[in-house]
């Protein structure tokens, strides 16, 4: 998926392999210099590399028809670190995709790749999918759509009251800032909130979805 590589000479010493790799594979590699990847690459101190990939969502049917157990969707959520390691933890807890509504930031947003660590190459990715329609189609494939909410009465704490994880879910979570308004947790099966032992008022969006993507990965691991 690389069609054009940008290196430096310092990034040529340290990642021989890998600009030999790209070559290979028919990427345009350009050799320029520091100043020139300094604009390129957006960042602070860059790793003397930069690649032009091809776009790699893929259209929301594409991820039904694979028949997910684990899918993360996410309404509205605007902070592109926050959607990035969302990613990234979906990967790592093994759903089968990443949801990002049409309100949602871009997938493909500078900060977004670089928070997903890799992970956006992983795993399918929708962009711009209309909530109403995604979530009517994953209920369709099968799946029960929780909705993670801190207001919720329904905890995530293991207890026999709680979500039955065991169920292919796809989790729906909101924006930092304002969470999930009614009319999308209205389109859930059930809202469910993440128990906070402490004092602290809440958790962090990618927090949150960490504990909700890993409780629903371990019932996974135990079937």
């Amino acid at each position: 998926m690389v069609t054009e590589l940008f290196i430096t000479g310092q990034g040529q010493d340290r990642h021989f392999d890998l600009a030999r790799q790209a070559a290979d594979q028919g990427a345009v590699v350009h050799h320029v210099s520091g100043a020139v990847m300094a604009e390129l690459a957006q960042t602070i101190t860059p790793q003397g590399l930069v690649a032009v990939c091809r776009f790699v969502d893929v259209p929301l049917g594409a991820l039904l028809s694979a028949a997910p157990r684990l899918v993360a969707v996410l309404a509205s959520v605007r902070d592109p670190g926050n959607a990035g390691t969302v990613l990234r933890t979906a990967d790592a807890a093994g759903a089968a995709g990443v949801i990002f509504s049409a309100a949602s930031v871009d997938p493909y947003n500078a900060k977004c790749v670089r928070s997903s660590a890799g992970s956006l190459f992983h795993l399918p990715v929708v962009a711009g999918a209309p909530l109403a329609e995604a979530i009517a189609g994953l209920r369709q494939a099968g799946l029960q759509v929780l909705a993670a909410d801190g207001r919720a009465t329904v905890l995530l704490d293991g207890s026999a009251t709680g979500p039955d994880l065991s169920r292919p879910t796809a989790w729906l979570f909101g924006n930092e800032a304002w969470g999930l308004p009614d009319d999308l947790l209205d389109l859930a099966d059930a809202a469910v909130a993440v128990p906070i032992y402490g004092r602290a008022e809440s958790l962090n969006l990618a927090a949150a979805a960490a504990v909700c993507l890993y409780a629903s990965a371990r019932h996974a691991s135990a079937r």
